[in-house]
């Protein structure tokens, strides 16, 4: 067998349909698309519209508020995570836990607006925590363990603050 003899399987490659050809095609004057209408025509654009009927996203009621353009953009942590990276030997016991060393023991992605440490799992270790936000239950674990947290400003505050 020479390179010229390959070929693929009976039926492995199907052409696409060419639409809009004549009618010997099966596929030809309307081109699939039925007759008449505004979904007949190039151009349709009719997301969301019900025939003149009231649409359902201007039905129903308006509700709440987002803050999405101040929000603050918190990296999420929980103090079993860092029990663990600390006996997996990917933390170190005697520095002080920042945004930049979670960063770099990959425990969080990136900081954002900072990291905030919240309270799920178990810490045994005496740490020293110097993150931008963190919950009571968390605080209250780590100084139960012997640590310390010290909440600093958000990013974006201390930014705003200069």
């Amino acid at each position: 067998m020479k390179l010229n003899q390959l070929s693929d399987n009976p039926g492995a490659r199907k052409s696409r349909t060419r639409v809009g050809r004549g009618i010997g095609s099966g596929k030809g004057k309307t081109g699939g698309r039925g007759v008449k209408g505004q979904k007949s025509r190039s151009g349709v654009s009719i997301k969301g519209f019900e025939g003149g009927q009231m649409p359902l996203h201007r039905r129903l009621p308006k509700r709440g508020f987002s803050n999405v353009q101040f929000a603050k953009d918190y990296a999420v942590i929980n103090v079993g995570s860092i029990q663990k990276a600390i006996d997996d030997g990917r933390l170190g016991i005697t520095e002080v836990i920042t945004a930049e060393v979670l960063v770099n023991a990959r425990l969080v992605r990136a900081s954002r607006d900072g990291v905030r440490l919240l309270n799920k799992g178990e810490i045994s270790a005496a740490l020293t925590f110097e993150v931008a936000g963190a919950s009571a239950a968390a605080i209250a674990a780590v100084e139960k363990a012997g640590g310390k947290v010290t909440v600093t400003a958000p990013k974006a505050d201390a930014a705003a603050a200069e």
